[in-house]
């Protein structure tokens, strides 16, 4: 064990820790205002549906903490524990081409893990949501996402990353270099052929129908120059009673997409209101800021991969007995595993920059929609997917992308 080993584990024991943390105090904060209504509430969400979402955030962090710890040991024995040799071992007998066998061991790394995590998934969807009355998954739909996903994962995976252990084994010390140029395009990829090819494969998108919430929406769109290839609802209720509404695509495949759950909960002047919402993400350019974000991060982390993957001390320190003469497969899978270790401790950065263009869109709702319609779609949301509105802030500045609720609606009741 290195010095790198102990400053793994260091990192590990303090997210962890901090994670735990963190969660309890949620429990208790919640916990503590789960008697009475808040204020600015109390002539909009009764006592149970606030004790419902009091209860709901509860559970689903006891289970967080529980996963916290059981994914803090899964790390360490993919890593110290010898996990990662042993697969790369194993793949290295079975007599394929150096390159077909690091893509087999990264693809099984992930495979591997997905199932490791099957039971969280499982509990989560067939004893807290079905607890709380949001689960409409059965059985043969969850099997079938599974399968649909570990078949994505086998066509778009294996030729990506077959192409990265190429370009580390012929292209020299900039291979991280036209990795990040093959990892952008394929990214902006995704996001242009998302909405066509693979959402559809999950969920069915059926035009909006005429009537008074497609034209208020048509309207909404003409005034804000915001071209789409349509208006579609999305079968959520298919697997969840939860509500929301985006927009997806890049170019000409943008399209507008509301959840059926949402449609049938909100008013007219309210879906409108919340689709001005995510209009003004759109408009003031927080998707290409997000995507530019990415790419940035993604070069600097590559980067840093590429000089990480030169240092013996990387691959001995996280549990590896041999180093490879230059980087490849190995040093890709330890950097996945171990770099969110180090990065937890940036959340509160990137959830201050979701929370901020949170604001921003809300800002641009009240001036192309009413500010009341959207606070009175936000109270709906917040108490049909019992979203609690007493969280504990310190929590919220970790991990809420979204503002608080009391926060949010004081601040949209200042634009009303």
């Amino acid at each position: 064990m290195n010095t790198f080993s102990l400053i793994f584990l260091a990192f590990l024991t303090l997210s962890v820790a901090a994670e735990l943390w963190l969660a309890r105090r949620q429990i208790a904060y919640v916990r503590a205002h789960r008697a009475e209504v808040p204020q600015a509430f109390r002539d909009r969400i009764d006592l149970d549906a606030h004790q419902k979402a009091a209860d709901y955030t509860i559970v689903r962090n006891r289970i967080g903490m529980v996963s916290s710890i059981y994914s803090a040991v899964i790390l360490l024995l993919w890593t110290l524990g010898g996990g990662l040799q042993w697969l790369d071992i194993l793949w290295t007998t079975s007599g394929f081409s150096n390159l077909i066998q690091g893509t087999a061991t990264l693809l099984s790394l992930f495979i591997i893990g997905a199932l490791l995590d099957l039971p969280f998934s499982w509990y989560n969807t067939f004893h807290i949501e079905q607890r709380f009355g949001f689960n409409k998954t059965t059985i043969g739909t969850f099997v079938t996402d599974l399968a649909k996903n570990a078949v994505l994962l086998l066509v778009i995976g294996t030729p990506l990353l077959y192409a990265v252990l190429w370009f580390m084994n012929n292209t020299g010390s900039r291979w991280w270099l036209y990795t990040w140029f093959l990892w952008s395009g394929f990214n902006l990829l995704a996001v242009w052929a998302y909405p066509a090819l693979i959402a559809p494969l999950f969920n069915r998108f059926t035009p909006l129908q005429e009537g008074g919430i497609r034209d208020r929406i048509q309207a909404l769109l003409k005034r804000t120059g915001f071209r789409s290839r349509g208006i579609f609802v999305m079968d959520g209720s298919r697997r969840s009673a939860h509500g929301n509404a985006y927009f997806t695509g890049l170019g000409r495949s943008k399209r507008v997409v509301f959840f059926d759950t949402l449609l049938k909960s909100l008013s007219a002047p309210e879906v409108e209101a919340v689709l001005a919402h995510e209009l003004g993400h759109f408009k003031l350019h927080h998707i290409t800021k997000r995507i530019a974000l990415s790419f940035g991060l993604s070069f600097a982390g590559l980067a840093l991969l590429g000089w990480l993957g030169q240092q013996a001390w990387f691959y001995t320190g996280l549990g590896m007995h041999t180093v490879p003469d230059h980087i490849n497969h190995i040093g890709l899978a330890l950097f996945i595993l171990s770099m969110p270790v180090f990065m937890f401790f940036f959340s509160p950065l990137m959830a201050w920059g979701s929370r901020k263009h949170e604001f921003e869109a809300d800002d641009f709702a009240s001036r192309h929609a009413n500010a009341g319609d959207l606070v009175n779609a936000l109270v709906k949301l917040y108490s049909e997917n019992a979203k609690t509105l007493t969280p504990d802030p310190l929590h919220s500045i970790f991990y809420d992308s979204h503002p608080p609720a009391p926060v949010r609606i004081a601040h949209l009741q200042q634009r009303h």
